[in-house]
């Protein structure tokens, strides 16, 4: 059990960190990559999708205080994450953090509850992405044939055909019948397929070319987000009566589990989760960053700042212009555009969408290959995981395999659901940080911190409770599917990592023989 536990030296952690060389990462990152990365990967999904679904199926228009519940616990999260960031500057995130205090079991659990968080991050995201697309192109007159709208949606998934746009029936006008309408049952998602793969193929030619795309669509993306509280805010400063319609009740009855109530925005926290996980990729980019002690914390907290008030405004202004009950569709912002009747700006929207998650993909495929990357230099995962380029100095094999697979989950699997289980691996990832950040004050008091959570053991105790707080809030089948993975991966851990665990090794060779067994 001793060794299940064995956590692996900071010393080793900052000597990895040091690194140079063909086969370490390249550290090509600076303070203005690290936010634009960590804003890359929050604003999209959550404004551009899930904002709608949480407010339709959780808390109507009281899904703006969804997400000042939810940007609480990522601070409580996120102070503690910094504090790891400028301590161990390596490539892994929480399953690092989590072996340096915690203990390689934890770690392994962590870092393979990060893969699921960041492989279904990636697909969910995708899934978006194609129904955007699927907007942009109808606007523009390129309406698929039924044929092909078969591959724009999962299999089993309807559309019906309504004044020349194929609609999923949750996302149907309000008081449009079925009956009668067009329809087609989806076969596979194509877009979302070809996206994932494209992601992937920029990963593998190199992080820096990687940055500076995302870098230069983030500012687009920004600007497309105030283009749409401009208009917004402008069209309901003249149509006052919106507000008093859709705003009212604020927080609707209680109507189920989950649903409405303060249940519901509670319960819409826990669902818009997933938009907040941008600033746990930013640490995974440690590695590669020019001077992490200073400008990871800068990373992670400024993308969480910015995003977190963005949130508030853009939920506000949707709820106000479209009522919440129709906003169950993947690209609900672009619903919200077009209530104001501006043409020109829907078009802009839905292009800046489809930059905007592209880039969103861009990073959760970046996080996963990396907590790859550092399990199998510790010996926990096949040495193809962190075998890097000769050329580009990325773990290449890693970002392939996993990007052909992740390819194939918004394919097949609906968004909402996708969502859902990411949320639980990013929660476990924080509570998991949190409790590391208060263990490693008790044993290295000492510790050269050069950026300290405050109020420690407050901070810490408040991040690990509002997490598992609204970890409880997630549906029975994300504990599931969660259970079931985790079960996988201890039996992956059984039977192949404790037998190349190099901290293991490294504690058998490092004690004395009269020692040994």
């Amino acid at each position: 059990m001793a060794k299940l536990l064995a956590v692996k030296p900071l010393s080793q952690l900052r000597k990895e960190a040091s690194e140079e060389g063909e086969h370490t990462l390249k550290r090509s990152l600076g303070p203005v990559n690290l936010i634009t990365l960590g804003i890359g990967a929050i604003i999209g999904a959550g404004i551009f999708v899930l904002t709608g679904q949480a407010a339709a199926l959780h808390a109507g228009p009281a899904i703006a205080l969804s997400f000042i519940v939810a940007g609480i616990t990522c601070a409580f999260a996120g102070l503690c994450y910094a504090e790891f960031a400028s301590i161990i500057p390596i490539a892994g995130s929480a399953y690092t953090y989590g072996y340096a205090t915690l203990g390689e079991l934890v770690a392994w659990i962590i870092g393979w509850d990060l893969v699921l968080e960041y492989a279904f991050g990636a697909a969910t995201v995708a899934s978006g992405w194609s129904g955007y697309l699927l907007s942009l192109c109808e606007q523009i007159g390129l309406v698929p044939s039924p044929a092909l709208a078969r591959f724009t949606t999962t299999y089993g998934n309807i559309l019906y055909f309504y004044q020349d746009k194929w609609y999923p029936q949750v996302s149907l006008p309000m008081g449009v019948s079925t009956a009668g309408l067009p329809h087609v049952s989806g076969i596979f998602n194509v877009i979302a397929f070809v996206a994932i793969l494209a992601v992937t193929t920029i990963l593998v030619i190199g992080i820096k070319e990687s940055a500076n795309l995302n870098s230069a669509i983030v500012m687009v993306k920004l600007g497309v987000v105030g283009i749409f509280l401009v208009l917004g805010v402008n069209h309901l400063i003249h149509h006052p009566e919106l507000l008093k319609m859709n705003w009212h009740p604020f927080i609707p009855p209680h109507e189920g589990p989950g649903a409405f109530g303060w249940q519901g925005v509670v319960a819409g926290a826990s669902f818009v989760f997933f938009a907040y996980i941008g600033f746990d990729a930013v640490s995974t980019a440690a590695q590669e960053a020019k001077r992490p002690q200073r400008d990871m914390p800068i990373g992670i907290l400024g993308s969480l700042v910015v995003c977190t008030l963005l949130y508030i405004l853009v939920s506000l202004t949707l709820t106000g212009l479209v009522n919440y009950r129709e906003l169950n569709v993947a690209e609900p912002v672009a619903r919200g555009i077009d209530a104001t009747g501006i043409a020109w700006g829907g078009l802009l929207v839905k292009i800046g969408a489809v930059f905007g998650l592209f880039t969103v993909m861009l990073v959760m495929l970046l996080g996963q290959s990396r907590v790859f990357f550092s399990m199998s230099r510790d010996g926990l995962l096949p040495k193809w995981a962190s075998a890097i380029h000769p050329k580009f100095r990325t773990p290449w094999i890693s970002n392939m395999v996993v990007g052909t697979i992740v390819a194939f989950l918004p394919a097949i699997l609906p968004i909402g659901k996708l969502a859902e289980l990411v949320n639980m691996g990013t929660l476990l990832a924080f509570t998991i940080v949190s409790a590391g950040v208060w263990i490693l004050r008790v044993r290295h008091p000492d510790l050269e911190r050069p950026f300290r959570t405050p109020l420690v053991p407050l901070v810490p105790f408040l991040g690990i409770v509002s997490a598992f707080y609204l970890m409880l809030n997630l549906p029975l089948l994300t504990w599931i599917v969660a259970t079931a993975w985790l079960i996988v991966g201890l039996i992956i851990y059984f039977t192949y990592s404790v037998k190349h665990s190099k901290v293991q090794q490294l504690s058998v060779v490092s004690t004395p023989a009269a020692n040994r067994v």
